[in-house]
């Protein structure tokens, strides 16, 4: 819901780092994978229940993903690069409520998979509305730099972040935070479901 309004933000925010990385030779693809990496000790310290240890982590990998498209638009942009960014944000929102669930199984467990099914949800629909608006030359004013077709909706990145945010400094309140923001990403699903309807009508 905000991520069009912070992005300008992010951007001057990140943009000498980015040039420092590029003057260093480092790739977008070689952030994108060490964000990646970072992102999964996050999981595996809230699995342990290292709340602190595991925000960090969340943090850094936040960092990095706004790093590598910076540094990808500094150099040349790739379809490996878009498809690896895409790809990898995806699997660390899944995997990052699962850490919740392993550190308390009886409490945390259906409440982390209700959430995940939400991400499903979620994901499916953007990635299915994002194929078809490529397939049919449709390209998103608010989001012109990304690699693919961006629809936006109730639960977008920054929503999910904080969510993440607040999973690490209220770890008890988590099934609570899983349940009301699966709520959440269960509308944006059927919101994105709409606007495909509407928009793909004809042909």
């Amino acid at each position: 819901m905000f991520d069009a309004a912070i992005l300008p933000i992010v951007k001057r925010a990140i943009d000498r780092p980015a040039r420092a990385l590029v003057a260093r030779g480092v790739s977008a693809d070689q952030i994108t994978v060490v964000g990646f990496g970072i992102g999964l000790l996050g999981v595996a310290s809230a699995a342990f229940g290292a709340f602190g240890l595991a925000l960090l982590c969340l943090a850094f990998n936040r960092v990095a993903d706004g790093l590598d498209g910076a540094v990808a638009r500094l150099t040349t942009p790739t379809d490996r690069g878009a498809f690896l960014d895409i790809a990898l944000d995806f699997m660390f929102y899944g995997l990052f409520p699962l850490g919740f669930a392993l550190y308390d199984p009886a409490t945390n467990a259906l409440p982390a998979a209700v959430l995940i099914a939400s991400f499903i949800g979620t994901g499916s629909s953007f990635l299915a509305f994002s194929i078809i608006a490529e397939k049919r030359g449709i390209t998103s004013d608010q989001y012109p730099t990304k690699g693919i077709y961006y629809l936006g909706g109730l639960t977008e990145g920054f929503e999910t972040i904080a969510l993440f945010v607040a999973m690490c400094l209220f770890p008890f309140a988590f099934p609570w935070l899983a349940y009301v923001f699966a709520g959440l990403c269960f509308v944006t699903t059927l919101t994105r479901w709409l606007a495909g309807w509407r928009m793909f009508a004809q042909g």
